[in-house]
């Protein structure tokens, strides 16, 4: 059964069943279906103990994702990643308590499996035989996969200049890829393809952002309840998230009321959004006090963390209101200190990210300088996408190793000794 009791346009309140099937509200002005749970039912059956006993996947916390049938769920193993104590890197910033939720060992390698796997479910229960997405990302690879293993057709649409490194993953799992042209004035054209192919061919829309599928933004949720059961049922005082469409960013958001709600933490985390100083319009928007849907879109996105690079943040609505109610921070970073970043997290603690999972040290590295981050603040920073996704960035920031014969002479040579 579902414990959902309501699905509520963002924008202009409208109300829907889960029984509805929707994706989109019916005036379509973008507004993202939020998705509400009947609590008071929720606890009569989920507790700490019960949880104890489940298997530690995503799926374990059915009663509060969106899903009528547990049948329908579609499973790569996502979920149950690693909390990570970072004892190295935590003496380097001068804190006591810092971890690190690790999501490079997801099926596809990023925590987008986690909204993927909700996203996917979903369609199968609403009997979908096409999905289509409007990304060259993460996003977009664990749709692929998602979408092979339910043997879905999905098609991607993409940037023209997506590298051919992220497009061969969605080529592998069988996905009919699209370049799309006319990257313009901070307009995305893969999301007008998007919207043009569901006008016209009714396909299920599912890229990593809600107001296309409410569905998928209730993934990402179980990291905070992951983190919380990690942490012995506590939450931490900071959680350092990197920001695109700030989709995550709700969803974390999302997932600590939940448990807020059941009465399985006594108090919510700050939230720490974090965002390249070479594509920041959600933390441009807040840090100038605008309203949620005054958020202008950033022109000419350039930044090394390429899965943060989208020029609007669609969930940034629900953003604001995760930083607002939390008291939290926005913060933008130098490429300089996301790569920084990436080497100190390989180099301290063994974690390989690309730069998009290691933005969100970046911003704790600036507000631990900034003195905004105390010393005892315990604090969980997300790692969302593996290093592998891009090793030509750690290639330009490396000389190449030197060529030797297998001699004694050489090897001292090397040692200096």
């Amino acid at each position: 059964m579902s414990f959902v009791t309501a699905l509520k346009c963002s924008r202009c309140g409208s109300k829907y069943h889960l029984d509805d099937g929707k994706c989109l509200c019916d005036h379509r002005d973008l507004g993202r279906l939020d998705i509400y749970y009947d609590y008071k039912a929720i606890s009569n059956v989920l507790s700490k103990k019960e949880l104890a006993k489940r298997t530690p996947r995503l799926w374990k916390y059915s009663e509060l994702l969106p899903l009528k049938d547990p049948l329908h769920a579609v499973s790569l193993g996502e979920g149950n990643t690693p909390l990570l104590r970072a004892d190295r890197l935590a003496k380097k910033l001068g804190l006591i308590r810092l971890y690190f939720k690790d999501e490079t060992g997801n099926p596809t390698g990023s925590f987008k499996d986690r909204s993927m796997a909700v996203g996917i479910s979903r369609a199968v229960e609403l009997g979908a035989k096409v999905v289509a997405t409007a990304s060259s990302g993460n996003a977009a690879a664990s749709l692929a996969a998602y979408s092979a293993k339910a043997d879905l057709k999905c098609y991607a649409f993409v940037l023209e200049i997506a590298s051919f490194e992220k497009v061969s993953q969605l080529l592998l799992y069988g996905a009919k890829v699209v370049r799309v042209q006319g990257l313009e004035k901070g307009e995305d054209p893969t999301v007008k393809m998007l919207q043009l192919a569901l006008d016209n061919y009714g396909w299920y829309p599912c890229p990593s952002f809600g107001p296309f599928n409410p569905y998928q933004v209730e993934g990402p949720k179980t990291m905070s309840y992951e983190i919380v059961e990690q942490l012995n049922w506590r939450a931490p005082d900071w959680v350092f998230v990197p920001v695109g469409s700030a989709c995550l960013l709700a969803g974390i958001w999302k997932g600590f009321k939940d448990l807020l709600s059941l009465g399985l933490v006594e108090k919510m985390p700050r939230l720490a959004a974090v965002q390249s100083t070479g594509n920041a319009p959600f933390v441009r928007a807040f840090q100038e006090g605008k309203e949620p849907f005054e958020i202008e879109p950033w022109e000419k996105p350039k930044t090394v963390a390429s899965g943060l690079a989208d020029p609007y943040p669609w969930d940034g609505d629900a953003g604001f209101m995760a930083l607002k109610e939390t008291n939290g921070m926005a913060e933008a970073v130098p490429d300089e200190l996301i790569l920084e970043g990436e080497r100190l997290l390989a180099s301290h603690e063994g974690v390989f990210a690309e730069p998009s999972g290691a933005t969100g040290l970046a911003g704790l590295m600036s507000l631990t300088d900034q003195g905004v981050i105390k010393p005892e603040d315990e604090v969980v920073v997300l790692v969302t996408g593996s290093g592998l996704k891009e090793p030509y960035v750690v290639k330009k920031m490396f000389k190449e190793p030197p060529t030797v014969k297998p001699t004694l002479q050489a090897l001292k040579a090397l040692v200096g000794q």
